[in-house]
């Protein structure tokens, strides 16, 4: 008998991370999603993620708590600095979060490791993302040499941990086409970096002009409720 394979999927809520489960699904994984709360300045994602995990079929939905917040650095965790509502003009922009991807996997590897699952699906995109480093392609190769380096199961499993990234070189545009395809319903998800406590958005800092400019290139209808008329 084929023994199911499992795979963590990070799951925050927004478009993209929904996009990554049901890809997950899709390819016949059993799907464990796990949402970190990690001190960002609403919990409106959050809330998103229990309907995605919901929708999609997750086989369980885990909420992991670590306050990244505390240590500050972040227009995200911070709610003194604020969310930029113009295009950067390059760099690295305050919305990076320092470490948050790198802390996340390790929690998704810690939860792979006691499900005994090798593999692990995370919805970072180096086309349409904004600059953090943490979203890479570098980045993702090295962690998941790290994670077969400083495991158990890496070491003594036949099987490898291996780190997915289906969405990593697709466009938003390519990313919300797919998704649509595999039957995910976006107006679940929210993306905004400052979305109100009902999870309307704000139309106007970057994540939501991406996102808009996707739904716009696939001429895909834009499920998101926002903040005002108009936005």
């Amino acid at each position: 008998m084929t023994q199911t394979r499992r795979a963590i999927v990070l799951l925050s809520g927004g478009l993209d991370s929904a996009t990554c489960l049901a890809i997950a699904r899709d390819m016949g994984f059993e799907c464990y999603a796990l949402s970190v709360a990690y001190g960002q300045r609403h919990a409106a994602e959050l809330t998103a993620s229990k309907r995605v995990a919901e929708a999609l079929g997750a086989r369980e939905h885990r909420l992991a708590m670590v306050n990244l917040g505390q240590f500050g650095g972040s227009a995200l965790t911070d709610p003194t600095i604020p969310v930029p509502e113009e295009a950067g003009s390059g760099g690295i922009p305050v919305t990076y979060v320092p470490a948050r991807n790198t802390v996340m996997l390790s929690i998704a590897l810690a939860w792979a490791e006691v499900l005994g699952a090798h593999d692990i699906f995370v919805g970072v995109n180096a086309v349409d993302y904004s600059g953090y480093p943490d979203c890479r392609p570098e980045f993702i190769r090295a962690f998941e040499t790290m994670a077969n380096l400083a495991t158990k199961a890496g070491v003594e499993d036949d099987a490898r941990m291996t780190i997915h990234a289906p969405l990593i070189e697709l466009s938003k545009a390519e990313i919300i086409t797919l998704g649509t395809r595999l039957g995910v319903d976006y107006g679940l998800t929210v993306t905004c970096y400052q979305a109100d406590d009902q999870g309307r958005a704000c139309g106007r800092c970057e994540a939501c002009r991406l996102r808009r400019a996707g739904f716009e290139a696939a001429g895909i209808a834009d499920p998101t409720p926002y903040q005002q008329r108009g936005n």
